[in-house]
C-alpha cells in the first residue's frame, strides 16, 4: 500500500500539498505543531487511497512529506 509520512514538526501549513494531491486526500489538521502551525495531515481511513504519485512530496518547499510507494509485481512473459 503506498503511503505518505509528513513531518509535522517542520510543516508551516502552507498546504500546498492539499492542492496537488489527485485523489484530495490531503488536508488541514485541527492540531498545531511546536511553531504554532497547523499542520498538514492525511485523515483516518482515507490513506489507502494514496496513489504515491508523490505530487505533494515534490511541491512541499519545507520537504516534510516522504511518499512509500508500493511496488507492483511484473507482469509475466508468456
Amino acid at each position: 500500500m503506498s503511503r505518505i509520512v509528513i513531518r509535522e514538526e517542520r510543516c508551516k501549513g502552507c498546504l500546498l500539498c492539499t492542492v496537488v494531491c489527485p485523489k484530495e486526500i490531503i488536508a488541514q489538521s485541527e492540531r498545531f505543531n511546536a511553531m504554532g502551525y497547523k499542520v498538514a495531515e492525511v485523515p483516518e481511513g482515507r490513506m489507502e487511497e494514496c496513489t504515491g504519485c508523490a505530487s505533494c512530496a515534490k511541491v512541499c518547499p519545507d520537504y516534510c512529506i516522504t511518499v512509500f510507494k508500493t511496488e507492483k509485481p511484473a507482469k509475466e512473459k508468456k
